[in-house]
């Protein structure tokens, strides 16, 4: 079963379309469980996660869980937000990256989560998802 921000929408924020607050501007928990994939269709895992950053409230990382068969044994990735795009049509996110390579990228597992706080491993991050990193 596919799961995106309209199945996740306990409010009805998405019932009508076009109208309501969506996709510019779209509700933390219906994005929570949204599957994620690359431009060539290939299903990268789903959102577990949201990193805020509490300085400037923005969403700095989305965390991507990845293979495993039923939560077990799954990587976890802190995916800058800027490297997702919303796919409006099909109700998820793609992420340009592909399978092979999401497989070398830096992650982690639910037990040993990095300091995301840290810059060296923040621009470690962003450098590998082809985005830009402030540290301030």
């Amino acid at each position: 079963m596919e799961t995106n921000y309209v199945s996740r929408d306990d409010f009805g924020m998405y019932a009508h379309g076009n109208t309501g607050p969506g996709p510019a501007l779209m509700g933390a928990n219906t994005l929570l469980g949204n599957d994620v994939y690359n431009k060539d269709g290939d299903d990268l895992g789903d959102i577990k996660e949201f990193m805020i950053d509490m300085k400037s409230g923005r969403v700095a990382y989305a965390v991507l869980s990845f293979g495993g068969v039923l939560g077990m044994g799954d990587k976890l990735f802190a995916v800058p937000w800027a490297a997702f795009a919303l796919d409006t049509t099909n109700k998820r996110f793609t992420l340009d990256v592909s399978k092979s390579a999401l497989k070398d990228a830096p992650g982690f597992n639910k037990d040993r989560w990095p300091s995301m706080s840290d810059s060296k491993w923040a621009s470690g991050v962003h450098e590998f998802y082809g985005t830009s990193y402030d540290a301030s």
